[in-house]
C-alpha cells in the first residue's frame, strides 16, 4: 500500500501528524477517517492493520494523532473528549480540502464515541463503525479517577494508564460526565457497525449491547470472539477491516 506521511492544523493552528494509507493502484473508492483509542497514536497496531486492509480494498484510510499525543502539536493534558471531537472534525475538514471528504468514519473505544458524536458534524458522512466503544463516558471517568492521584490544588491529576503517566484536569472529567452517548446515537441518523469482544476486560460488552439498543435501523453487530481490547491479533483487525469495507460499499453510491 501507498503511504502518505501529512501534516494539517487543527481550529487552534496546531499541526496535527497523520498517515494516509492508500490503494497500490488505482483512486481510492472512497476514503474514511479513523480516530484511535484513549492515550493512543495512530502508530498503534489496530489503527495501522485496518487502515492498511481498508486501503488494500480501495478505501483510503486517514488516521492520526490526536492533541498532545504521538507526534501533533499541543498539551494532552489540556484536552478533553469534545477537544477529542473537534480533532477529529478538522481531519474531516483536512479531508475534504486536500483529497476528498471521508464518506465511513471508524473509531477504536473511546474514539469510537468521539466518531459517534462528529458524525453529525462531517456533512459527508454516511456510515459510522465503533470498535470496543463505551456506551457511555461515566465508565470511563470512574476508571481514571481510580487510576489517579488527587487532584491537586491546581485542578491537576495524574493517572497512569498502560505503564505511562498522563495529566488530567478537573474540567476533563467534568466533560466526560457531562456526554451524554444515548443522545449522540439516537441522532446519528446513519448505519451503524458495532465490533465488540466479549472477552474484553477494558470495556464490558454490554456497552455493545447499550450501543446497539439506543441506535435507530440499519444497524448492525460483529463479535469479535476472543479479541481483547487492544485488537493484538493482526487477524483480529484485518476482519474488522473486511466487514467494514463489505458493510460501508452500499453507502459510498449513496454519496455520490
Amino acid at each position: 500500500m501507498a503511504v502518505e506521511r501529512i501534516g494539517f492544523e487543527n481550529e487552534s493552528g496546531e499541526v496535527f501528524s497523520g498517515l494516509l494509507e492508500l490503494p497500490d493502484e488505482g483512486a481510492p473508492r472512497a476514503f474514511a477517517l479513523f480516530a484511535h483509542c484513549f492515550t493512543c497514536s495512530k502508530n498503534y497496531h489496530a489503527p495501522r492493520s485496518i487502515s492498511k486492509s481498508l486501503a488494500e480494498n480501495g478505501i483510503g484510510t486517514l488516521t492520526f494523532d490526536f492533541t498532545g499525543l504521538g507526534d501533533s502539536e499541543g498539551e494532552f493534558a489540556e484536552t478533553s473528549f469534545s477537544s477529542n471531537v473537534n480533532d477529529l472534525i478538522s481531519a474531516a475538514g483536512f479531508l475534504q480540502a486536500s483529497y476528498e471528504a471521508p464518506k465511513i468514519l471508524i473509531g477504536h473505544s473511546l474514539g469510537g464515541a468521539a466518531a459517534l458524536h462528529a458524525a453529525g458534524h462531517v456533512d459527508s458522512a454516511r456510515a459510522v463503525s465503533t470498535i470496543a466503544t463505551p456506551s457511555e463516558l461515566t465508565h470511563l471517568s470512574k476508571i481514571l479517577a481510580s487510576r489517579a492521584d488527587d487532584i491537586d490544588a491546581d485542578g491537576m491529576a495524574k493517572v497512569k494508564i498502560a505503564g505511562r503517566s498522563f495529566h488530567l484536569k478537573k474540567e476533563f472529567f467534568e466533560d466526560l460526565e457531562r456526554t451524554r452517548m444515548e443522545q449522540a446515537i439516537k441522532k446519528l441518523g446513519m448505519p451503524l457497525m458495532i465490533f465488540h469482544s466479549p472477552a474484553d476486560k477494558t470495556v464490558n460488552i454490554e456497552h455493545a449491547a447499550r450501543i446497539f439498543k439506543a441506535a435507530a435501523h440499519p444497524k448492525s453487530f460483529v463479535s469479535l470472539d476472543k479479541a481483547d481490547h487492544l485488537l493484538s491479533d493482526k487477524a483480529d483487525s484485518a476482519f474488522v477491516a473486511g466487514v467494514i469495507s463489505s458493510w460501508a460499499e452500499r453507502y459510498f453510491e449513496d454519496a455520490v
